[in-house]
């Protein structure tokens, strides 16, 4: 299959504490199949002190850098954020691909008590260097195993922010603070390829169980990889990015994408 002279648009969200630049190794892999847009969201790096940090600005961010439609993937936050954009914006996002993410918590209590954790862990990070957070973070036992070839370029990504601005995008962007989507999946209904680790038990429950709910869905279970896959195994993200073939739905149909 071969591309017209303008390459589709794919925007691409980071995770919490990381920067558009933590895409480089599937952007490279990507050549020019796509036009790569990994913007830095409010909170974070070049963006550290863009305000008010909330889900409605950051939806509008991503529906403005590019016009007409576009593929969208995102990592952990960042693939929460791109939930919300594709239920926003569904005649916008042609493709969702989510690696290690989560449509939130189900359970009003436990997000509140989620919600009360964030912001006491946001007002901790104000009270630290980043070079302090970044290395406690890096301890979250969902990303303690990242390969240690990758931990100091992680490292270095982390130090693009500042504690401010991760404190605003934690407030604001938080597990706690934004609305449950579970009940949603159901209205996607552009494909969607749900990319996890094997090392990653937790999420990779949670794709099968997102899977169940959307129309469109496949989940790629990536070997010898953990939360992080598209830094660990960037060579499997590209990989499902380019896919063409038809995606096999949880209830028995395909779609090609």
């Amino acid at each position: 299959m071969q591309w017209m002279d303008d390459p589709p648009a794919l925007v691409l969200l980071h995770g919490f504490t990381n920067s558009g630049a933590s895409w480089a190794p599937v952007i490279s892999g990507l050549r020019e199949r796509y036009r790569a847009l990994a913007p830095d969201i409010r909170g974070h790096a070049s963006a550290g002190n863009a305000r008010p940090v909330t889900l409605e600005a950051v939806i509008e961010d991503v529906a403005a850098l590019t016009d007409g439609p576009f593929a969208l993937a995102g990592y952990s936050q960042g693939g929460r954020i791109a939930l919300h954009v594709a239920l926003a914006h569904p005649e916008r996002v042609s493709r969702l691909v989510l690696i290690g993410a989560s449509p939130g918590l189900a359970d009003a209590d436990e997000r509140e008590r989620r919600r009360l954790a964030d912001a006491r862990l946001a007002a901790e990070i104000e009270g630290q260097t980043i070079e302090a957070f970044a290395v406690r973070w890096a301890r979250t036992p969902v990303l303690a195993d990242l390969p240690a070839a990758l931990v100091a370029g992680a490292h270095a990504d982390r130090l693009r922010s500042t504690p401010e601005g991760l404190a605003a995008a934690l407030r604001g962007l938080g597990t706690g603070s934004l609305p449950s989507l579970w009940e949603r999946l159901g209205e996607l209904r552009m494909p969607v390829r749900l990319i996890v680790g094997e090392r990653d038990a937790k999420f990779t429950a949670l794709a099968h169980e997102m899977a169940r709910r959307i129309p469109q869905s496949h989940v790629t279970v990536v070997p010898d990889a953990g939360h992080a896959v598209h830094l660990e195994r960037p060579d499997a993200v590209v990989e499902e990015l380019l896919a063409v073939a038809p995606l096999q739905s949880s209830s028995g149909h395909s779609s090609r994408s």
